[in-house]
């Protein structure tokens, strides 16, 4: 659908708001990127509650309901799993915080995400991130301006949760709530500098290698203190905790001791006192390894497979 027929097919869509309840304009604003691959008549025809279930064209609403149950039914677990874990580790669930990382999803998937609570959002890549920010930040603006009275879910918190190039940084603060990934220290410096040229203050996390595994990013482990007692001036930025990686393994006891081993070194540091009781997060955690997590004491678990599995 070009930008005029997009126009002259809101414009209609407004029409049909006056003229029938409001509920199906709501969901067909909400689903747009989906609602836009059929032909505008069809949109418009479901929105207004005039859809005829014998065309061939097939019903948007169905798919995306599918869709939502799937999710839940995905969340619904992970979460148990969470609790179950805190549990065993005598810890409150309200110390860890899901971040969904949408890199395999579509936008639908993104937006039913948001509607089901979850704010703390991943992404691996600078210009994924900041392009599905954009469109987030647009479609909840545009729900607000139609659904008055109604009260849309608040934006989310984007987290950089993969590598970053200096080149990159520009470009990605703006949208980004945390990096997790930082591990140098001309990367915070430049992170530093665009961060106080548009005002803001980006909380980061140190990316630690601590498998030493040469194909992953992250400093060695060694050199935590040093790095963190650089970055430790610098304006615009705040390092808040530490996040790494475990070696890929079918069985997720063979991760624990890399996620021992970054609490040790996070409790070693406020120990020597070369941190404040600002840092205290470590993300640690992935879809086949979260709860072992969780158990050495993760603050921040980077689940995707797992949460939208089945969603598209």
């Amino acid at each position: 659908m070009d930008e005029l027929t997009r126009s002259r097919f809101e414009e209609d869509t407004l029409s049909c708001h006056e003229r029938a309840d409001p509920a199906p304009i709501r969901k067909l604003v909400r689903f747009w990127p989906r609602a836009r691959a059929y032909p505008p008549a069809v949109a418009l025809q479901a929105a207004c509650g005039e859809y005829n279930p014998g065309m061939d064209t097939g019903s948007p609403p169905l798919g995306i309901k599918a869709m939502r149950r799937k999710l839940a039914d995905n969340l619904k677990r992970i979460r148990e799993r969470m609790h179950a874990a805190c549990e065993r580790s005598r810890r409150s669930a309200d110390d860890v915080r899901l971040v969904a990382v949408t890199k395999t999803i579509e936008a639908d998937g993104i937006r039913m995400a948001i509607e089901a609570g979850l704010l703390d959002l991943g992404e691996s890549r600078v210009q994924e991130l900041a392009k599905r920010a954009a469109m987030i930040r647009e479609h909840l603006t545009r729900r607000r301006n139609i659904e008055r009275g109604s009260t849309p879910p608040p934006d989310p918190r984007w987290h950089m949760v993969g590598h970053v190039q200096r080149n990159k940084v520009r470009s990605l603060l703006p949208w980004v709530h945390m990096v997790h990934s930082v591990d140098s220290l001309r990367l915070a410096e430049e992170i530093s500098a665009e961060a106080v040229r548009i005002g803001r203050t980006i909380p980061l996390l140190i990316e630690v290698n601590v498998a030493g595994e040469k194909s992953k990013f992250g400093i060695a482990v060694g050199a935590v203190p040093h790095l963190v007692e650089h970055i430790a001036g610098l304006p615009g930025i705040e390092i808040v905790g530490l996040m790494t990686m475990a070696p890929l393994s079918e069985d997720h006891e063979q991760a624990r001791p890399h996620f021992r081993r970054l609490r040790e070194i996070l409790e070693d540091m406020h120990t020597d006192g070369v941190v404040g009781p600002e840092f205290r997060e470590l993300s640690m955690g992935m879809s086949n390894d979260f709860e072992v997590a969780i158990e050495e004491g993760a603050t921040l678990v980077r689940v995707g497979t797992a949460l939208f599995e089945g969603v598209g």
